[in-house]
């Protein structure tokens, strides 16, 4: 962390980059106040004054690691403007986050992001736009917009997650499985092009 935080020169980026990297060596339980506080040497009511707990404090974390991962996402994606590769590209960079970041994707993705919160829904519109240019899906209706972006997610999330729970305990390689079901994803937001474009 470098030089002690005094509390008095504390500020909101001060709390939420010692919660990332506690969230980083720890794992999610290291997410709380009084951890955090430990973290920067000093007492937790200087916490208080910038986030609402331990309940702000797992938003605010949450929110930054949705904007770096978003970031992230858009780095390795540009310039790339072949659907498939593009849509390929996109899936990969999620993994790898995962995969580096195992314990902030947990907290971000377990994080019910709300349309009625204004900062909250910036995210959900830049991350929906994202999928959208990603998929090539401008021509969809909002519905099957959303139906394909639930699909690809769930299925993403899910992989990703018995992944790093350690349940995929057969003799084959995970990263390969994790390309057969990418091909199969493309199918299938094939068939909702072709299918609901009126929805």
């Amino acid at each position: 962390m470098g030089r002690p935080i005094k509390a008095n020169s504390l500020t909101s980026k001060h709390v939420i980059d010692a919660a990332i990297s506690c969230l980083d060596r720890e794992g999610e339980s290291a997410l709380g106040v009084n951890r955090v506080a430990r973290e920067l040497g000093i007492k937790p009511p200087a916490i208080y004054k910038h986030l609402d707990g331990n309940t702000g404090l797992r938003r605010a974390v949450a929110l930054q690691i949705w904007h770096d991962y978003l970031a992230d996402c858009r780095s390795q994606t540009t310039g790339i403007s072949e659907k498939r590769s593009l849509f390929l590209a996109g899936a990969r960079a999620t993994r790898n986050f995962a995969t580096a970041y195992p314990a902030r994707y947990t907290v971000m993705m377990q994080y019910q992001l709300r349309p009625s919160d204004l900062e909250e829904a910036k995210i959900i519109h830049y991350s929906l736009g994202f999928f959208q240019e990603v998929l090539q899906l401008s021509e969809l209706g909002q519905a099957a917009l959303i139906d394909t972006m639930r699909i690809v997610n769930a299925a993403i999330y899910g992989f990703i997650m018995r992944e790093k729970s350690d349940l995929m305990t057969l003799d084959r390689s995970p990263g390969d499985s994790y390309e057969v079901m990418l091909d199969a994803l493309i199918v299938a937001i094939e068939y909702i092009q072709q299918h609901r474009q009126a929805a």
